[in-house]
């Protein structure tokens, strides 16, 4: 059975997870297998690559799109070349990493894993990472790396993504950033958008730490968006997850009212409009996920076809756009903080 729904700005087609669970495809790897990387020398397999007279800015924006490719009931390893991922990773990288730019923005190109073979494996609370430390990972470290050694020159860089592409963040804090902690001393702050960090991780990598104010450094920013009063199975929350309200930027529980929220971009008529005061914040601890209540749910949550991944009232389509002005200013602030502690 084909499924065919609208996501956003692409169309999808999802074979179903029963079939995928089947292991249809044969070999797909996972973390421990021998996967060549992509190759980030050649400049075709960045998204956002600035020219030498282009870096302008103090601090760089590496940035990692979220799913935006699916196998279309193929293998679920996004080939590094797919036109269609490619088109969809830009218009994303046009409307969500642009709440990140506030430096000089790289952004690569990576072969990701297909969320319904991710979801016929359990998710993140089965054997689904085994899998995102496959392919994905191994381009995006390659990429970080790539990154570091030819065009960071020195500078301080925020972190930031959704989704999978957040999964692949906390893989480069998990890993790389223990290998060279030289390189995480730059780190003004990682925005792990639409995935969840727990105490757990916290506890497994002490080196990392969780943000608790506006303005901390070198810190990780994290939180999950869904409706309250709903008995939602949001497949991308966990037990134990440590979230910051993106208005308020405290770790309490304490509601911020949607008119302290700089603002929401809405998409009508297929064009991106800002709207001022329509989204508050709440941290739920319980829910381990924050809890936006004065929207419309049917106008946040995923659409009909996608609620077998996303059930109605999971606003994770939505988890920057909620608070895009909030996010921006945010990162703005935290980098001129950097700037700022480290000419002293």
């Amino acid at each position: 059975m084909v499924k065919k729904i609208l996501v956003g700005v692409m169309a999808i087609t999802f074979f179903t997870s029963a079939a995928l669970a089947q292991g249809i495809f044969g070999f797909v790897p996972q973390v421990g297998d021998t996967i060549a990387a992509s190759d980030y020398s050649q400049n075709s397999n960045w998204l956002a690559l600035p020219k030498d007279k282009d870096i302008k800015d103090e601090v760089d924006v590496f940035y990692i799109y979220p799913t935006v490719w699916t196998a279309n009931g193929g293998y679920p390893i996004a080939d590094i070349n797919d036109k269609n991922m490619r088109t969809s990773a830009q218009q994303n990288f046009k409307l969500q990493g642009s709440a990140f730019k506030v430096g000089n923005m790289f952004a690569p190109y990576y072969r990701q894993l297909d969320v319904a073979y991710a979801i016929s494996k359990g998710g993140l609370r089965g054997g689904a990472l085994a899998f995102y430390r496959g392919v994905p990972k191994t381009d995006i470290i390659a990429a970080f790396d790539y990154y570091i050694k030819h065009y960071n020159n020195g500078r301080p860089f925020i972190l930031a993504g959704h989704s999978q592409g957040s999964i692949m963040i906390k893989e480069i804090l998990f890993d790389y950033m223990k290998e060279h902690p030289e390189v995480y001393q730059r780190m003004i702050a990682a925005y792990i958008i639409g995935a969840p960090v727990t105490k757990e991780d916290y506890a497994a990598h002490p080196y990392l730490k969780a943000a608790k104010s506006a303005a901390d450094l070198g810190v990780i920013i994290s939180y999950n968006t869904q409706a309250p009063g709903w008995d939602i199975k949001n497949p991308l929350v966990l037990p134990n997850s440590v979230m910051i309200n993106p208005i308020s930027w405290s770790t309490t529980e304490q509601e911020a009212p949607a008119k302290n929220n700089l603002g929401t971009i809405v998409i009508e008529d297929g064009k991106a409009k800002k709207v001022v005061g329509i989204a508050d914040a709440k941290i739920d601890y319980k829910a381990n996920a924050l809890i936006c209540s004065t929207v419309e749910i049917m106008q946040f949550s995923s659409s009909q076809a996608l609620r077998q991944f996303f059930p109605l009232g999971v606003y994770h389509e939505n988890d920057i756009l909620l608070y895009y002005y909030n996010l921006n200013q945010n990162a703005k602030d935290r980098a001129a903080n950097y700037l700022k502690t480290k000419k002293k």
